[in-house]
């Protein structure tokens, strides 16, 4: 049998992809009852978006996870308004979402130095509280990382995703001969010869996995990525037929191209419910073995060029959109 993973366009191993911190405001400083003063608020934490950071990173530099702000000065006779406490700053990478224990999404960072305040600093004693200071505002937070590749290798269980992504990048995925081996997400990074670096996300789809020819499976995956999200389907793909080196591969890769040549002479086959509403469309079809390494290289090639072809298409639409703008900016005025 000849088992086949589509790969649609657009990030574990040593990755980190969420983290979980507790972080504390300030206390704030102490009142000056007999002449009224006002101690100082407490410090506030912060998280904020750093261009060159990861989670890693983050995770190393503090491995204890715990950020707290500075303490507002005391009200005193030299200085009757007391200062702020010093702010605590978190960094991490762009595209973090940060949720409470609760699983309430309390922000996003999306960009560069992008900010969201999750632990607010006490108040300093004044009158309403008897010049006593108020304590901050505890919460853990939870920061995930918004992970999109480049590529994503889509499949059946046992069809080789994870066998493929250990050749054609460094990810060492667990590989065994059952299903569901790789329990989360897998990446990995390929690397060309330009040091142009292309990320690589494998996942399965449904776990009912009885045999099926390999076209049955190409409509059965078109079919569960149309129920999935149907944007899928508007992105540019690849067929990679793996485990040529098994026996009589190449006589049912013939058949193979020949159903998908004329794929409206088997639709027949399957019951109306499972068909797409509409056929993917291959910009390449590739004989691979995962284990061998035949066709390895070529399928390489073959998602540099349609990656640099699709990106080339995203920067026309786009200068084509600031020309239209321009036209119409230099028109209205």
């Amino acid at each position: 049998m000849v088992r086949c993973g589509c790969a649609w366009w657009r990030q574990y191993g040593n990755f980190i992809d969420n983290v979980r911190l507790f972080t504390k405001g300030g206390s704030g400083g102490m009142g000056y009852p007999r002449l009224g003063g006002e101690g100082g608020r407490g410090g506030d934490v912060w998280v904020v978006a750093h261009k060159n950071m990861t989670l890693k990173q983050l995770k190393n530099k503090y491995p204890q996870k715990r950020f707290v702000a500075g303490v507002g000065a005391n009200s005193r006779v030299s200085a009757l308004k007391g200062s702020k406490g010093k702010d605590c700053e978190i960094p991490v990478p762009v595209g973090i979402s940060i949720t409470d224990e609760n699983g309430k999404v309390i922000g996003e960072l999306n960009k560069e130095e992008d900010r969201i305040l999750v632990a607010k600093g006490g108040l300093g004693g004044k009158l309403h509280t008897n010049f006593l200071p108020l304590k901050g505002q505890k919460q853990v937070i939870h920061l995930d990382l918004k992970v999109i590749a480049d590529v994503g290798l889509v499949g059946f269980p046992n069809a080789g995703k994870s066998s493929l992504l250990s050749r054609v990048s460094h990810a060492k995925p667990v590989i065994a001969d059952y299903a569901f081996t790789t329990l989360r997400p897998e990446l990995g990074k390929i690397m060309y010869s330009d040091f142009k670096q292309v990320d690589i996300s494998g996942f399965q789809l449904s776990s009912v996995t009885p045999y099926r020819t390999a076209f049955e499976t190409i409509i059965l995956l078109t079919k569960e990525l149309e129920l999935y999200k149907e944007e899928l389907q508007t992105k540019p793909a690849l067929l990679a037929v793996n485990k040529m080196d098994l026996p009589d591969a190449q006589v049912k890769l013939d058949e193979l191209m020949k159903q998908l040549q004329h794929p409206a002479d088997f639709l027949h086959l399957f019951e109306k419910s499972m068909l797409p509403e509409k056929a993917v469309k291959f910009q390449h079809i590739i004989p691979i073995s995962a284990v061998t390494g035949e066709g390895i290289e070529e399928l390489k090639s073959c998602v540099r060029k349609s990656l640099d072809e699709q990106d080339s298409k995203d920067n026309d639409a786009y200068h084509r959109k600031q020309l239209l703008n321009l036209q119409i900016s230099s028109a209205a005025s």
